[in-house]
């Protein structure tokens, strides 16, 4: 509903080259593992959730290299492993006891991370005539009926009655706004303007402003954390440090 007024005037911009290519994004990045993380996190705890999203680089360099032809420069692929190391350090926080009751679900979320990993190659190999708003809105147009299907069908009667519906509304559309829309617009536009490997490790990113928001609530940050924080700087920087050589 929030992309409406962006892909009604960008419609014309579909065409038979790149609709296939809008419908991988709009599904392997979009529909899927929204359907996928949020079953998961039903029956896995937030810290294994964060740990296997820190897949996404990994699946992108790898999706990049056997279906898209991609080069990656040698310190790109050191990078990633090192803002990989980095990620888990901070999401485990030197523990292994997130290991414990992990269940079938928690396969979910990888293969959500590698539809992440797909789409990020979609965008950056396949759709170079499209800027970041173009496939955001065009991606979605195609993905949001059947997942509106999936709404409407489903019984909501028992969530309306719940005394949390309307704040859990009102968290499902802040999520739409920044977590759907308004990141999809910069990761694409950042994928286009460098590459899938640098955008996708921008997910490397994710625990330390986790931690930011937990000293905002009066959290303590340990020098673990610092460690690690800068562990995954380090790997960012890498991976952006030499443009990777690719072939499209």
């Amino acid at each position: 509903m929030i992309l409406i007024p962006f892909f009604l005037p960008r419609i014309k911009k579909v065409t038979k080259k790149n609709a296939v290519h809008l419908i991988i994004v709009g599904y392997a990045g979009i529909f899927f593992p929204a359907f996928l993380f949020t079953l998961a996190e039903t029956h896995i705890n937030s810290s294994l959730a964060g740990m296997l999203n820190s897949l996404t680089p990994l699946f992108a360099l790898i999706v990049g290299i056997f279906l898209y032809q991609s080069r990656p420069a040698r310190n790109q692929y050191v990078g990633i492993i090192v803002g990989l190391i980095g990620a888990l350090g901070l999401v485990s926080e030197g523990r292994t006891d997130f290991l414990q009751n992990t269940n079938i679900y928690a396969l979910f979320i990888v293969v959500a991370t590698l539809g992440y990993g797909i789409q990020a190659n979609e965008v950056r190999f396949k759709l170079s005539g499209l800027n970041g708003v173009d496939i955001t809105a065009l991606a979605i147009m195609f993905a949001g009926p059947p997942a509106g299907i999936i709404l409407f069908s489903t019984d909501l009667q028992h969530a309306y009655q719940s005394p949390a519906f309307w704040p859990s509304l009102a968290a499902v559309l802040t999520l739409a706004t920044f977590g759907s829309v308004i990141s999809l617009f910069i990761f694409n536009n950042l994928i286009k303007r460098t590459s899938a490997l640098f955008a996708t490790s921008v997910t490397y990113i994710i625990p330390i402003f986790a931690i930011l928001w937990g000293i905002a609530d009066g959290e303590t940050i340990t020098l673990f954390a610092i460690v690690n924080i800068v562990i995954v700087l380090v790997g960012v920087w890498m991976v952006n440090r030499k443009k990777a050589v690719v072939k499209s």
